[in-house]
Formats: C-alpha cells, structure tokens, sequence
C-alpha cells in the first residue's frame, strides 16, 4: 500500500515537473506567408523558422517573424531625360522578401518596413533616374516598352543585392510639365498639317501627270491616225462612200460635169 503511494507521488511529480518545463519553454508559431529570424541573446543564427511550430529556450533564444508573401509598393519619382525634359513617373512594385535569406536581411536592414524605407524608395528613384537619362522624352513615350524593361532589370539586378525579389513593375503613369505637353501637341499638329500638305501636293502632281499623258496619248493617236491616211487610203474612202453621180459644176462657160479623174488625183 504504502508502496503504491510512492508509486503515485512520483508520478504526480514527473507530471508536474513536464508542466513546469512546458511552460518555461515557450512556443513560436509562424504562420502561413512568414518566416522566422531566430536570435540567441541578440545575435542572428543561420536557422531560419519555416511555418508551423517551433520550441525555444526561455531568455536565451528570440524569434523576428518576416512576410515573404508579395507586397506592393506605390512610389512617385522624378527624373530627367535624354534632352533634359523633367519626367514624373508613378511606380507600382510588387516584391518579396527572399525566404532563404530573411535572417540576412533580418541583420542587415531591418523588418519589412526597413527595407521598403532604407531600400527599395532610394533604389526606384535612382534606376528611374538612370534609365530615364538614356531617352529623349519622345522616346521615353514611343518606346514605353523597352524602357520599362530596362527600369525592371535593372531595379532586379540592385535590390537582387539586398535579398529582395522584384516580381513585377509597372510604369503606371508617366508624364511630362505642362510647357512640354503644349510643345508636344503643337508638334503633332504640325505634322499632320505637314502630311496633309504633302498628301494635297501628291495628288495635284498625280492629277497634273494624269492630264499630260492623256494628252500625250491623243496627239499620239491623232499623229498615227494622220501617218495612217495615204493616198490610196483617201482615194478608196472617197471611191466607198461615191453614190455613183457625177457633181455638176455651174461656171461662166456651159455647165459640165465633173472629171472623177480629177477628183480623185492626189499630189
């Protein structure tokens, strides 16, 4: 009997002593989208915390939770371009914390905040600068495409570097001052006023080139139509269409009729 109660008391113990170790020892959980820095007293370890949960020692160990989910990032930056226009761009990024490498970024810039402050601002407006000064503000209008791939390379190449993804860019509105939208619109009227210029001018010579060949084509007609005519051609017309009488020819002498030998005698 006695030794069953033993039994018991040793039981309750361990019971209580698993109790104890439980709740002296913490539990972290990482949700869905996060990753966990993990720091013993202060100091970034390698390991990094993949969702779900994870026990840590008391006082010795703490965990900084990142979002590796994609984030968006509305910037406004001004730039100069290739003949020194001021060109204000609207920037829409969508980027991600690295999952591999958030205890790095964790050490050396910060939380995601950090990163969107220290990193990804100054970096838009730079790339936005440089590749902007590489086109005519014309260019940077007719060539949207390419210039937006040379802003997403080269943003991916620079924040690559601080352990940051860049999913996508978006040039989501690109404008110029007021003074250069006038000079612009000015230059577009021209040239469509010029094209319809050109356009009536090509048609006037068209329409002039139209009138000489008709009548190169009937004094052709008209010359081969004359080469055409002999003699013999006239006579015989003259012989088809004779209805047989001879004309009478009135004169101060008695009438007579006239010679057919004479009518149809050609020099």
């Amino acid at each position: 009997m006695k030794k069953n109660t033993t039994f018991n008391s040793a039981g309750k113990l361990t019971a209580l002593l698993f109790l104890i170790t439980l709740f002296l020892t913490p539990c972290v959980i990482v949700n869905a989208g996060e990753r966990g820095v993990l720091m013993k007293f202060g100091e970034v370890q390698n390991q990094i915390l993949g969702e779900g949960l994870h026990l840590i020692i008391p006082v010795v160990n703490t965990v900084k939770k990142l979002s590796i989910r994609v984030q968006k990032q509305e910037i406004s930056a001004e730039a100069s371009s290739k003949d020194l226009q001021n060109v204000f761009t609207d920037v829409a990024l969508n980027w991600h914390v690295i999952p591999q490498e958030v205890n790095a970024i964790f050490q050396q810039i910060g939380d995601e905040q950090d990163v969107v402050i220290r990193i990804i601002n100054p970096a838009v407006e730079e790339v936005l600068k440089a590749v902007m000064a590489k086109y005519t503000a014309e260019e940077i209008i007719t060539k949207r495409g390419e210039v937006k791939s040379g802003v997403d390379d080269a943003l991916s190449t620079r924040l690559g570097s601080y352990h940051v993804a860049v999913d996508d860019i978006s040039l989501v509105h690109v404008h110029f001052s007021e003074r250069f939208g006038e000079a612009v619109e000015a230059k577009q009227i021209a040239e469509q006023e010029a094209k319809q210029a050109e356009f009536i001018a090509l048609k006037a010579t068209k329409e002039a080139e139209a009138k000489v060949n008709l009548a190169k084509g009937e004094a052709e007609a008209h010359r081969l139509l004359r080469d055409g005519l002999t003699p013999e051609i006239l006579q015989r017309q003259a012989i088809e269409k004779w209805n047989g009488k001879l004309p009478l020819i009135v004169s101060k002498e008695a009438p007579k009729l006239l010679n057919l030998s004479e009518i149809l005698k050609f020099d």
